[in-house]
């Protein structure tokens, strides 16, 4: 009986020596997409960085076994030289960051870079502070997000430096995981990069939605803001179209499982003085909408519409656009769009009293919400709508 006991104990160890060890992934926690450079410096100043130490604090959207950065200069028009400092989690020690074991780096033009595997445990919402080193004329080419910026070559920045909006060189943050989440991306304008959110408070929706996906149900989800400033959904303004970047920043970078597309404004408005050139009309924009859902959907990517906020009393409102969004708006909640939802962002904002407009105490200038306004749009949102339902 002992030998057969013996037996069948070494038959189980043989198959377990057989068996592969347990597989892991690589899935995006953070992400900011690459844009061109603003040229936000003065003309006296136009370098964005020179000889400083930046130091960019990160909330993962997801938790990490180890962690891997992605330095973009896809946009950028001239190489760009770095030195990676190291990175640390909330509370704990600095780990130096290298790429390919080189902790000083030139990103050739055109070109994003990936980190080497970075021994960092994070838990879901907890962050991560990268700490970067320019020591010649750089101007990066990824939006702009809060950042701490100190002179010279130092080993860490403190946190109470203040913080500025600018753009910087990393693009995602990958997390190690023993199982994939779903990746959930947020394709938008202003209002998505949350430029208007209090800096470093994690205020913007995507951010706020990502919280209540982790609560309602724990480590199944993930939501990437892949917003930029005065994005357009058909043509090149200060950065790529959205069907110009979905490519890039949905599919291959962003990983996406499912979208929410929600912008549109910059594109139906007119330019503003001195020419005031009128904005897309509502077929275009459709046109526009149907191709996203349409090329998301052959990869088998769930996609959700998000109608267009109101902008009544905002700088450039005039009656043309303001019926091009009610069409837009009434076309996405028409079930006929090619979405696989509608989140109805028109009517959890709106004034009851005056639907053309925001209100007061939600918006500062009648186009962006504030931190409330924010608030409000994730708290909107049906969780089942992604699949997610608290147990």
């Amino acid at each position: 009986m002992r030998r057969w006991i013996l037996v069948f104990v070494l038959s189980l160890a043989c198959i377990a020596q057989a068996m592969p060890a347990q597989a892991r992934t690589w899935v995006p926690a953070w992400t900011a997409s690459p844009a061109p450079d603003r040229r936000d410096g003065t003309p006296e100043a136009p370098v964005q960085f020179a000889d400083q130490t930046v130091r960019q604090d990160m909330r993962l959207g997801t938790s990490a076994r180890a962690l891997r950065f992605r330095f973009s200069n896809e946009l950028g028009t001239e190489p760009l030289k770095l030195v990676l400092v190291s990175a640390q989690r909330a509370g704990g020690a600095a780990v130096p960051v290298t790429v390919d074991g080189r902790s000083e780096i030139t990103l050739p033009i055109g070109a994003a870079l990936l980190s080497d595997p970075v021994p960092l445990a994070v838990p879901a919402m907890g962050e991560v502070a990268l700490t970067l080193y320019f020591p010649g004329p750089a101007r990066p080419a990824v939006r702009r997000t809060p950042l701490r910026i100190a002179t010279g070559r130092v080993a860490s920045v403190d946190e109470a430096v203040k913080l500025s909006y600018q753009q910087n060189v990393v693009s995602a943050v990958l997390a190690e995981r023993d199982a994939r989440p779903v990746v959930i991306v947020a394709l938008g304008d202003s209002i998505t990069e949350g430029a208007t959110a209090t800096r470093g408070g994690h205020g913007q929706w995507p951010e706020l939605l990502g919280d209540r996906l982790q609560q309602a149900c724990p480590d199944r989800y993930v939501v990437l803001n892949q917003g930029i400033s005065g994005n357009k959904v058909m043509d090149p303004g200060r950065s790529h179209s959205a069907l110009s970047r979905l490519d890039r920043d949905v599919i291959a970078v962003g990983e996406a499982d499912q979208v929410i597309v929600f912008e549109g404004i910059n594109d139906i408005r007119h330019n503003g003085a001195p020419d005031f050139v009128p904005g897309r009309n509502a077929e275009d924009m459709i046109l526009a909408y149907r191709q996203i859902a349409l090329r998301l959907g052959q990869r088998g990517i769930r996609t959700h519409a998000a109608t267009l906020t109101p902008f009544g009393g905002s700088e450039r409102y005039e009656p043309v656009s303001a019926a091009t969004r009610n069409a837009i708006n009434a076309w996405m909640r028409s079930g006929r769009s090619g979405f696989d939802d509608v989140l109805d962002f028109d009517r959890t904002l709106r004034d009851a009293g005056k639907p053309e407009s925001l209100p007061d105490a939600i918006t500062r200038d009648h186009l962006h919400p504030n931190d409330e306004g924010y608030r409000r749009l994730a708290e909107g949102i049906d969780l089942a709508a992604f699949g997610c339902r608290a147990r």
